[in-house]
């Protein structure tokens, strides 16, 4: 028999290279194995399958409601906006304060309720950033999630009543003290505000530590014990951020402030002791 000339390859749309085969993903709640599922404690019960614009568009949507709860406090705050203003001169008593420019006082108001929107707001921001990583989490990291959020709003209006009984005080009479004899303290309305809201911010953020150790320790990122041992550094970072924070020379408040982060960053250890991973 002739042998058969040999086939020649199909053109047109026959000739397209097909898709290759779809890729067999592994189950996160399986071992390395793929027959065995993890511990409980450590499947994702939240997993979902989004695409890139999908996880971008989640994002954006959680930012906009975030930004909304803000304004949405800042509105609310600007209505009492004067008796916020008379709390915040308490801690200067005795000076003060002028208006130097049309329109001075109104600027202040808006910035104090943003800051005060900002605060009120401070959960609801929280728990949205938290949201969006959630389903990444496995069932025992999301267990953290209330406690941290908790904490972190609740160690945020410690830090800021902190501030304003204790560092506000102790650096207004320094500051005031310092200049006594040469010029008399009447003070800028705008630029009082100004340090008073940076210096209780600052103090409120640094008290956030010991979320940020739980958080970082429940991740397996850093494990007490590294934590503990780097406790030298810790207290000579706590010295000089109440050398920096509190420019008084009462040795009394610097110590107050250092301590403070120092037993923040003890609490945090013992925290991270306990969320850690085995």
């Amino acid at each position: 028999m002739s042998e058969q000339p040999p086939q020649q390859p199909e053109t047109g749309e026959s000739s397209v290279l097909s898709p290759p085969p779809p890729i067999a993903v592994k189950r996160q709640d399986q071992n390395a194995s793929g027959s065995e599922p993890l511990p409980a404690d450590q499947e994702f019960p939240s997993e979902v399958e989004m695409t890139l614009v999908g996880h971008l568009e989640e994002l954006r949507s959680r930012v906009l409601r975030s930004l909304l709860a803000v304004v949405i406090g800042a509105g609310a705050c600007l209505l009492f906006v004067r008796p916020l203003v008379r709390l915040l001169e308490v801690p200067a008593k005795g000076i003060h304060f002028l208006q130097l420019a049309p329109g001075e006082f109104l600027l202040v108001s808006l910035k104090v309720a943003g800051y005060a929107g900002l605060t009120l707001a401070l959960p609801y921001v929280l728990y949205e950033g938290l949201a969006f990583v959630l389903p990444g989490l496995t069932r025992r990291e999301q267990r953290l999630v209330a406690p941290a959020v908790a904490g972190s709003a609740v160690l945020f209006l410690a830090g800021l009543a902190f501030a304003w009984s204790a560092l506000v005080p102790a650096a207004l009479r320094f500051l005031v003290s310092y200049g006594a004899d040469v010029v008399e303290p009447l003070w800028s309305i705008e630029r009082y505000l100004d340090f008073v809201l940076l210096l209780m911010v600052a103090t409120a953020l640094a008290f956030q530590l010991p979320v940020l150790q739980m958080l970082l320790a429940a991740l397996g990122v850093v494990r007490a014990d590294s934590m503990l041992k780097a406790w030298r550094f810790v207290v000579m970072a706590s010295a000089l951020a109440g050398a920096v924070l509190t420019p008084s020379t009462d040795p009394i408040t610097m110590l107050l402030l250092s301590g403070a982060i120092t037993a923040l960053y003890l609490v945090g250890v013992g925290l991270a002791r306990l969320v850690q991973r085995g």
